[in-house]
């Protein structure tokens, strides 16, 4: 593995960010991870979508070690041990998980890998986090909003989360999710339009990731 399970955490604390992606299409995913990483971003969760969503990943996994040498690239919509441990095989860096199963815990804690939950109470959280995770990932964001975060980390200050779902780009949606207390958010179509993806305008990409990433430092002076 190129990056230690602490050092994702560093980043995902540093930057606030992780762009959340998938496309069958291998060469639209480089660009797509280029961008991003010209934008700033130091993290990229490729969402396990479609068939040979693993080829496509592998693929992705060897042009970032040569062209985004410091991009953390990591799997997510992963719901078992055995596709989670091939992921990691082929140099997924952090597995992400709509739901907490205890299999894909076991797996990652194993090879020292962060693994970031689905979680949607103080139960399942709290019980992630005795298995060893550190950033849990609240899904669907939308539904829970920042209020859940802010309960959440006043009888638990300890806990890292990452909303998903209902992030979008602007400074008031931003602003409401780190004041509550998240420690980054996952951003995926709101940030990668079907827009930019169908007219290849990666350049429209990277600014816009360097826009939040702009907005994010600004909020958290």
């Amino acid at each position: 593995m190129r990056f230690s399970r602490i050092e994702v955490v560093q980043v995902m604390e540093k930057t606030g960010l992780v762009p959340l992606f998938y496309h069958q299409d291998i060469d639209i995913a480089k660009n797509v991870v280029k961008a991003c990483y010209d934008g700033g971003a130091r993290l990229l969760e490729f969402t396990h979508r479609g068939l040979f969503a693993q080829e496509v990943f592998n693929e992705l996994s060897k042009y970032c070690a040569v062209n985004c040498p410091d991009m953390i690239l990591g799997v997510g919509s992963v719901t078992d041990a055995a596709t989670a441990s091939h992921y990691m095989n082929i140099g997924a860096s952090f597995v992400v998980t709509p739901v907490f199963r205890e299999d894909i815990a076991i797996v990652c804690n194993r090879k020292k890998i962060l693994w970031s939950p689905g979680c949607g109470s103080l139960t399942e959280i709290a019980k992630a986090e005795e298995y060893g995770c550190e950033v849990v990932k609240l899904f669907p964001g939308d539904v829970y909003g920042p209020g859940f975060i802010k309960a959440a980390k006043a009888p638990q200050p300890w806990t890292k989360i990452m909303p998903t779902g209902g992030v979008d780009t602007s400074e008031e949606n931003l602003k409401a999710w780190f004041d509550a207390g998240a420690t980054c958010v996952g951003m995926g179509s709101k940030l990668i339009t079907k827009e930019i993806v169908a007219d290849k305008n990666y350049n429209l990409l990277e600014n816009k990731v360097k826009e939040v990433m702009t907005i994010i430092n600004s909020i958290r002076k």
